[in-house]
């Protein structure tokens, strides 16, 4: 028997389930082996999609949004949520409605729309801040300034940038200062606070003189429109005179590198200049080494004294990585309250303290970049991608400041997520005890996401095998909506809604549940689930875990005669799986013999964003 094609949904609405068909019962979900989950693309681009210029209906009770597997009573103007099968009234304007004159809502092929929404928040131009490293060797930093002034030319000039260099200290640049090139310097070695950054360069918010008059806005500019001619003339010179880190480094020490100092202050000043929700904001750390000086520290700046290894973080004998970790954690979550993305580009033979800093990039949904020289292409090809307008080919259709909420069927909870964003706050009956990845939330905010950007939403069954016939002898079916209310590429606010149905089935009835098992989505998600175990979990067997998994999986939906190796055999739908589990465990993903924690951190960020068909090629 041939096996279904499950990457149709993919195309239209961007969703893959490990499973297609449910067991009805807690009990029967678990023997299933392989989670059950869906990976979402929240901002997949999709040319037959609606785009509806009014705002969403939403469920009085859930919040569920309007969709085609609604029941509708056009005489009542009612309709029924699929979801939590409350009766709710269509809005004044819905009044006009009935069979012949439908919303394009509730057409059935329909079942991913958008809506435009009203903005509650004043539009600014997109926002880039670079922050460069200037103790790299001096052809690198060459084609690193020449990289980003080709880069600024493909900026749209209603845009703002600004410029952050460092090395042993860190200097903010004032563009905004005509006569001659002017910046204020923070030392290295000193932990800043965002207040304290803010103070120190002037930017506080001058007092109103008269009641009910606004604040003035701060005095300094640091980050302006490209389009502006002192703008673009300062970070032009600035680049142009940009050297090397003048103090100098004994052939016995490291260069003294700040790297987490400057993020601080790069993200105390952007947070300062861009009202929160307005624009796409990305900081963009361009960094040829390890940090060796400051908070955030991976290394001291002797060499005598290695960097951490994979062996090292396992024996916990990496003095400086907690440390680091928590400091660059900290830096993240406060980057996710302002919804600001890091995008980071290393470029250097050694370890750059990439693995700490990898949730600053994970929560944020930025961009990574690991090559061995600011001179190789992919470095300079990637970096100019991010800028590619949308009607050139490689488009990556980049938009920002996404919340994703998810509501499932009743018996169904969610477990978590896995992939590229932050949890909220946001609660609900719907939010399973046990947490897997990100849980605890029935909502997550992407402050970045790109047309590929996918998510891994783990779900639990809490049925216990109740009746499988509605009333009208059919098979009841489950629904799950994806909700995600973002800021589209272009400026506008827009609300996605993903709506899918499945059918429940008899859990014990095994040929019926593999008849749903989608292989290229389950090998995706385990490899997601291995990972997120070996970093989460102490003394965690990745090799182990991956092949129990699999010896069970096959022993639950095998045919087999006991004894009689010939006898095996393996379903359509289950017979490529093995080879992902063979191929995954001896991928970058989980072998980590003779890899450097970055690039161990770089492949995992990767494989987090990616959907299911590139997840299985990388």
């Amino acid at each position: 028997m041939e096996a279904p094609d499950w990457a149709q949904p993919e195309e239209t609405d961007g969703i893959r389930l490990t499973w297609n068909l449910w067991p009805n019962s807690k009990l029967e979900a678990t023997k299933c082996v392989v989670p059950f989950a869906a990976l979402y693309s929240p901002n997949k681009r999709s040319p037959n999609m609606p785009v509806l210029p009014y705002e969403p209906v939403p469920c009085k009770q859930c919040g569920g949004i309007l969709n085609p597997y609604a029941s509708v009573d056009f005489y009542g103007k009612i309709w029924v949520c699929p979801i939590c099968y409350t009766r709710c009234h269509f809005p004044p304007h819905y009044q006009g409605i009935s069979e012949q004159s439908v919303p394009a809502e509730l057409y059935p092929q329909y079942t991913t729309v958008e809506y435009t929404l009203n903005r509650t928040v004043p539009l600014h131009p997109p926002t880039y801040l670079f922050v460069v490293d200037t103790c790299v060797a001096e052809d690198e930093l060459q084609a690193c300034k020449s990289t980003i002034t080709q880069v600024l030319q493909m900026i749209p000039e209603e845009s703002h940038v600004g410029l952050v260099t460092f090395g042993t200290h860190v200097h903010v640049h004032e563009l905004g200062f005509s006569e001659c090139s002017k910046c204020f310097v923070f030392r290295g070695s000193k932990e800043y606070t965002s207040a304290q950054v803010v103070d120190q360069l002037g930017m506080r918010p001058v007092a109103p003189t008269r009641p009910g008059q606004p604040p003035a806005p701060p005095g300094r500019q640091f980050i302006l429109p490209l389009a502006d001619v002192n703008c673009e003339t300062a970070i032009n010179n600035v680049l142009q005179d940009l050297q090397r880190d003048p103090f100098p480094v004994p052939t016995t020490d490291r260069p003294a590198r700040c790297t987490g100092t400057a993020m601080q202050v790069a993200e105390a000043l952007m947070s300062a200049s861009i009202p929160p929700g307005s624009c796409m904001a990305r900081v963009m750390l361009f960094t040829g080494g390890p940090t060796t000086e400051g908070m955030g520290k991976i290394v001291n700046r002797d060499l005598t004294e290695e960097v951490r290894s994979h062996k090292d973080l396992a024996k916990d004998a990496a003095p400086h990585f907690r440390k680091a970790k928590k400091y660059y954690d900290a830096l993240a979550a406060e980057m996710v309250s302002h919804g600001h993305i890091c995008d980071i580009f290393c470029a250097a033979l050694d370890n750059t303290g990439l693995f700490e800093m990898k949730e600053m990039i994970q929560l944020t949904g930025g961009q990574c970049v690991l090559t061995d020289s600011f001179t190789n292409p992919v470095f300079k090809d990637s970096l100019k991608r991010m800028f590619t307008s949308e009607d050139n080919e490689g488009f990556l259709g980049m938009s920002s400041h996404a919340t994703l909420d998810v509501l499932p069927s009743r018996d169904i909870k969610i477990s978590g997520t896995l992939g590229c964003c932050a949890r909220s706050d946001k609660k609900s009956a719907a939010v399973a005890d046990t947490e897997v990845g990100l849980g605890g939330t029935c909502q997550w905010k992407l402050a970045g996401l790109d047309a590929d950007s996918t998510v891994a939403v783990m779900f639990e069954i809490t049925g216990n095998g109740s009746a499988l016939q509605d009333q009208s002898g059919q098979a009841p079916q489950l629904f799950i909506q994806f909700i995600t209310r973002y800021m589209h590429w272009t400026g506008q606010l827009r609300c996605r809604v993903t709506t899918l149905t499945r059918f429940w089935t008899d859990g014990s009835n095994s040929a019926d549940l593999i008849n749903g098992f989608d292989q290229e989505t389950a090998a995706a998600l385990m490899a997601r689930l291995a990972t997120h175990k070996m970093e989460t979990e102490d003394d965690f067997d990745p090799t182990r875990f991956l092949d129990r998994s699999l010896i069970r999986l096959c022993q639950r939906f095998a045919e087999y005669r006991k004894d009689d190796a010939q006898s095996f055999i393996l379903h359509s739908n289950l017979q490529y799986f093995p080879q992902f589990m063979f191929n995954l465990r001896r991928s970058q993903f989980v072998q980590v013999f003779g890899v450097a924690p970055d690039e161990t951190a770089s492949h995992r960020l990767v494989l987090f964003k990616m959907p299911v068909l590139d997840a299985l090629v990388s």
